[in-house]
Order: C-alpha cells, then sequence, then structure tokens
C-alpha cells in the first residue's frame, strides 16, 4: 500500500494543506480543535511528516537520532561512544533519547525525532519492534540493535546471545562448577530472555539442575542475588549473572560475607563493560565489543542514507574472557 501524503491528510481531515503543515510542524496560530483533527487524520492514514521528504526542499539534517533503553551505565556509554567515535568521523551528530523501556515513551521520541533527522538507530530489547515501526515512517532509514521481534526488513545487528551463554555455562563446567545460579536479566527483555534460555539449555545439556534468581541489570540487584543465596544456604558453587553489573553487585556482597571469589564461589558476568577489566579480582565475562557495536550500526546506517539499501541481519558472537574470578 502507498504511503500517506500530506494531501491524503488534508482531504480526510477536510483542511487545506497549508494548514496540515501548519498544524503538523507546531505553529502556534493553529486552532487547538483544527490541531487535533490534523493530528487524528495523519495518525489514522499512517503519515509522518520525516527527513526524507523534507530533504526535497532544504539540506540533509546531518543528524543520527539514537533511541536507548536507557543512558545509565557503563554499556551505555560504551555504546555512545561508539557511534560517537563513528558519526564525529563522518561529520554527523548524535541526538539521545531514553525510553526507559516504555512503549509510550518512545512513541514520543519518534515523534519528537521526525524530520530532524537523517536516520534512526533503536536499541529497545524490553518493546516489542511492530510498537516502534507504527511510529515511524517507513522510508526512514533505520538500524535496530537487539530489538524485540520482527523488524520486517529493516537493519539490524543481534547479539547471539544463547550461544553466548551457553559457552559460559559449559566454561564453568570445564572449571568443576556444578551448582551454577543464573542472575537473569530484566523480566521481558529480549537480551535477557536469551541468556536464560542459552544457560538453561546448557545445563541441561550438563545433566545439572538450573536455578534461576531473576535481576534487574543492576549491581544492587546482583548485590540482593547474592545475599539471596547466602541466606537460601543451598550448595553453590558459582554464579552467572546476564551482565557484568549484575555480577560486579555479587562479588561485593560475596565478599563482604566473607566468601572467598572464586575459592568459594565463581562468579561471571557478560558484557564486558571497562570496570570488568579492573575490579579486582577480574571478572571472567563474555565479551561483547560494545562500542564496536555502536560504531558498526552507524557505519551502516551513514551506508543507508547515502543510498545503500541494507536489510541484512547480521549476528555477532561475543568472545569467552577468562579472568580470575573463575580460574
Amino acid at each position: 500500500m502507498a504511503q500517506a501524503t500530506i494531501r491524503d491528510v488534508a482531504k480526510k481531515a477536510e483542511v487545506s494543506v497549508a494548514s496540515v503543515s501548519r498544524a503538523l510542524n507546531g505553529h502556534t496560530n493553529v486552532r487547538s480543535e483544527l490541531k487535533e483533527r490534523v493530528e487524528t487524520a495523519a495518525r489514522e492514514l499512517g503519515y509522518f511528516p520525516h527527513a526524507g521528504a523534507r530533504s526535497l526542499s532544504m539540506a540533509r539534517a546531518h543528524a543520527i537520532g539514537v533511541m536507548l533503553p536507557d543512558l545509565h551505565g557503563e554499556f551505555f556509554s560504551e555504546v555512545v561512544r561508539g557511534m560517537d567515535r563513528e558519526a564525529s568521523g563522518r561529520g554527523l551528530q548524535l541526538l539521545l533519547s531514553n525510553m526507559h523501556a516504555n512503549p509510550d515513551q518512545a512513541a514520543e521520541a519518534l515523534r519528537t525525532m521526525r524530520g530532524r533527522v537523517d536516520g534512526l538507530i533503536v536499541m529497545a530489547p524490553d518493546i516489542d519492534t511492530d510498537t516502534l515501526l507504527q511510529h515511524m515512517p517507513a522510508t526512514l532509514p533505520a538500524v535496530f540493535i537487539n530489538c524485540h521481534g520482527d523488524a520486517q526488513g529493516r537493519a539490524e545487528l543481534r547479539v547471539d546471545n544463547f550461544a553466548a551463554a551457553a559457552e559460559m555455562v559449559a566454561h564453568l563446567v570445564e572449571t568443576g562448577r556444578r551448582n551454577i545460579v543464573h542472575l537473569s536479566g530484566s523480566a521481558g527483555n529480549r537480551e535477557a530472555d536469551e541468556r536464560e534460555r542459552g544457560y538453561r539449555e546448557a545445563m541441561r545439556k550438563a545433566g545439572l539442575e538450573p536455578r534461576v534468581i531473576c535481576g534487574n541489570f543492576t549491581e544492587t540487584g546482583g548485590a540482593e542475588a547474592a545475599a539471596a543465596i547466602i541466606e537460601d544456604q543451598k550448595p553453590t558453587d558459582a554464579v552467572f549473572a546476564a551482565n557484568d553489573m549484575m555480577a560486579i553487585g555479587a562479588m561485593v556482597a560475596f565478599r563482604d560475607a566473607g566468601i572467598g571469589v572464586p575459592q568459594q564461589i565463581a562468579v561471571a558476568g557478560f558484557d564486558d563493560v571497562p570496570l570488568a577489566r579492573l575490579i579486582s579480582p577480574g571478572l571472567t565475562t563474555m565479551r561483547v565489543n560494545i562500542a564496536d557495536i555502536g560504531a558498526r550500526a552507524l557505519a551502516r546506517l551513514a551506508d543507508m542514507i547515502d543510498g545503500r539499501d541494507d536489510s541484512e541481519v547480521e549476528c555477532l558472537r561475543p568472545e569467552l574472557i577468562v579472568r580470575q574470578t573463575t580460574s
């Protein structure tokens, strides 16, 4: 079906094309009733003013919209660092938006960026991709990173979380651990779900009983999970956390309780944030090359803006990094 035009919106709202333009571009001399009628018509027709259409009458924005689930923490800092490194070399600016895993905030962020950016990079493992696509112009170049669901032919970067988690469990089993607890990430998060699935499958293959404690990807969540393990007193000789910050939180809690890592309990994480290399003892983890993912997404998007057709799903395999916490 052909994409709706501004004339279609004008016809449906029973106003002039000029009125539609003023209403959708935030002009103050538009009555609230007319503005609401135009916005309703545009929404029902799936019409979005966007950078591609705007470039017919003016130069590119030379800006990239970046939508992330959070801006706090080392992981997202590394993602943005990689994007900024690539963008600077191409003369592009980044416009950052934080979704907080909230579909309504994601929709509002997409509306805010319309017409202001030449393309989008979206990382939304907690939000269904169909919901995002409903608020995105079909012609706006976009790259999705580890998103939840089918991106419908859009360019994607995915981390093989399932295989990486299974590899970490295999490493722990090889070191003699048998009572391995998994600290999962936030419920409904695609990456957390895949990492837990990889853990469970690897435990099944090893003939071991899985044991999962729900976490939230934060250092505090890791510390609380460690406290629950100590209080429960079930045999535990290894903890595999769904990200490094939970692993580090667990390490600190074990240390404060006088439990040796790795002498009594081995600890492993996922991502390889900079702190994983600096903390003592060094944290065993799955290296995702976070900054490189950001740079790769930016490079692919820039090529798409320059006319390259890209609908490839690129799958990246993390690397096992063994440090002192499992040795």
